[in-house]
């Protein structure tokens, strides 16, 4: 049966193996798994995911897991930007589960959240070129195109008014 609930503080280290296997195949990342994650880890790529009760839970966020049996099979979080924008981070979900509409529930219940915070608009940046996939998903959510809002040149930032 699948579910959506909060991430527990002893599955962190279980989300963040999950985010970097399926990064690892969506980006076509010619390195080893085991050297992508070293790499991105000395980068600090998921540095957000190491305190998830500052980065998220204390600063009006949230971050579920989707799992399949209580295995963890995808992620979804939101963090706040200011009093009326939010960010939508580390949607993610295992490739074998695509295709079932379980990403549009995850979508459903982020959205929800939000609306209850009462935040006007979600943001996200996401990489066109090889989560192109992603992309499309969210223009048919309702996302936009909008100018770039952090300095990551490889991503296109997009919002949604709730």
């Amino acid at each position: 049966m699948i579910n959506i609930r909060h991430i527990r503080p002893n599955e962190i280290a279980i989300a963040k193996q999950l985010i970097y296997e399926i990064a690892h195949g969506v980006f076509q990342d010619t390195r080893s798994l085991a050297d992508s994650i070293a790499f991105y880890e000395s980068k600090r790529q998921l540095a957000d995911m190491d305190n998830l009760q500052e980065y998220y839970f204390d600063n009006d966020g949230i971050f579920l897991v989707m799992t399949d049996e209580e295995q963890i099979i995808g992620t979804g979080a939101i963090r706040k930007i200011d009093s009326e924008n939010c960010e939508l981070k580390r949607l993610w979900l295992l490739i074998e589960y695509h295709g079932q509409g379980l990403g549009y529930r995850m979508m459903q219940e982020l959205l929800a959240f939000t609306r209850a915070q009462g935040y006007a608009r979600i943001r996200l940046e996401t990489d066109r070129a090889h989560q192109s996939r992603a992309f499309e998903f969210y223009k048919h959510l309702g996302f936009y195109e909008i100018p770039r809002y952090s300095d990551n040149e490889d991503d296109v930032a997009m919002e949604i008014m709730l």
